[in-house]
């Protein structure tokens, strides 16, 4: 195609088309900024601020003067419920909910916005209604996920499961992990009701849904030693190696116990020795020496917490390092190790402690869901030292 020269007219009338546009569109944003109350900049500004009280405040003032309003309604309303007045968030959303001309859009955000309310107030059975009279709106996958935190916070592992499976059906990411932890929570239930069949045909499920799902293997481990099979539950607590071997450490204790009463405990500080090489652990260094100190005696029990804590230098080691060493020492030299342990042994037990990967709540116990987010399997089976030493 050739190139015609009077094509280079339309440039400056393309230029001068945008000019134009650009102009029109500043008048109007200008214009409606002036129609805009004062009272809704004060609150703005207020907000960005920090300063909730005074930015209510201000938005009361503008809703007074435009009570038609919506989102300053959601916006008042999604205040009251952070600082925690759930009445008056409810209030304001109700309102709009009853208003006759609101669209079909508003009035699901609106549903949805109530039904955080309830659920922040605790009101869990009305948060659940509103919650489910959304599941075919635009609101849908949010209102699941509302659901699922109700049934947990209720311990409705079936419907857990089911609002899981919708979630995952609907498009939402894999919800597999904690599906199989619902699994393990029925489970727990049948086991705390000495119901053991029905304990394992929910933590096959468990499994089935989540291969690397170490609770369910610990548990499968625990029914059968509760029914005096240590040799099968020592088989079944072995196979968290292969899900997670850091996870061992939460097993080694068990391990121990079974080959203890299979009368084959060298094998045993054996197998956790070789853990022990793989995945440097406190918890898995305690049970392994308290084993060696039984079997093996006080001078090979020194020597493992010896070379672990060369191996990774930490002050949970070393408080295990001096309780080795007050075994053996001379009574002249007892007191003044007694005075460094205590001081250690302070130090020490603040830093054993599980950490949340996602909020960061630590605990001096493993869970499985962190009672700070609620989230599941964010807690590392290492402590918090260990954790940083290794970082």
């Amino acid at each position: 195609m050739e190139f015609e020269i009077w094509w280079l007219l339309f440039i400056p009338v393309f230029f001068i088309l945008g000019w134009i546009t650009a102009r029109v569109d500043i008048r109007q944003l200008l214009s409606e900024s002036r129609s805009l109350p004062r009272g809704y900049f004060k609150g703005l500004n207020f907000l960005l601020n920090d300063e909730h009280d005074k930015a209510i405040a201000a938005f009361i003032e503008v809703l007074q003067l435009d009570p038609e309003s919506v989102e300053l309604h959601f916006a008042l309303g999604n205040l009251f419920r952070r600082r925690g007045e759930t009445e008056r968030a409810i209030r304001v959303h109700q309102n709009l909910l009853v208003r006759p001309d609101l669209p079909q859009e508003q009035q699901a955000h609106a549903s949805y916005e109530l039904g955080q309310d309830y659920l922040k107030a605790g009101l869990l059975d009305r948060a659940e209604e509103t919650f489910g009279s959304l599941i075919n709106s635009t609101y849908s996958v949010l209102a699941r996920r509302s659901l699922l935190e109700i049934y947990q916070r209720e311990k409705e592992w079936m419907r857990a499961i089911e609002a899981a499976m919708a979630l995952q059906e609907s498009g939402a990411g894999t919800r597999q992990k904690e599906i199989a932890q619902f699994y393990c929570e029925l489970a727990q239930d049948e086991i705390l009701n000495a119901h053991t069949e029905a304990a394992i045909a929910w933590l096959d499920k468990a499994l089935a849904i989540d291969r690397s799902n170490v609770r369910a293997t610990i548990l499968r481990g625990d029914i059968y030693l509760a029914q005096e099979q240590p040799e099968i539950a020592l088989q079944t607590w072995r196979r968290v190696e292969q899900q997670s071997v850091p996870h061992v450490s939460l097993v080694a204790q068990r391990l121990m116990g079974a080959y203890t009463m299979l009368n084959r405990p060298q094998e045993g500080i054996n197998l956790l020795k070789n853990y022990l090489e793989q995945v440097p652990s406190i918890d898995l260094l305690e049970v392994v020496y308290q084993a060696s100190l039984e079997v093996e005696g006080p001078e090979a029990a020194t020597q493992i917490v010896s070379e672990e804590v060369r191996r990774t230098p930490t002050l949970l080691g070393l408080d295990k390092l001096l309780d080795a060493r007050m075994l053996a020492a001379p009574p002249e030299r007892l007191q003044e190790l007694a005075m460094v342990k205590n001081l250690v042994h302070g130090y020490a037990k603040k830093l054993a402690r599980y950490q949340c990967s996602q909020c960061g709540f630590k605990a001096r116990q493993f869970y499985w869901q962190c009672p700070g987010c609620n989230r599941w399997e964010t807690y590392s089976p290492r402590r918090t030292e260990e954790l940083n030493v290794m970082n």
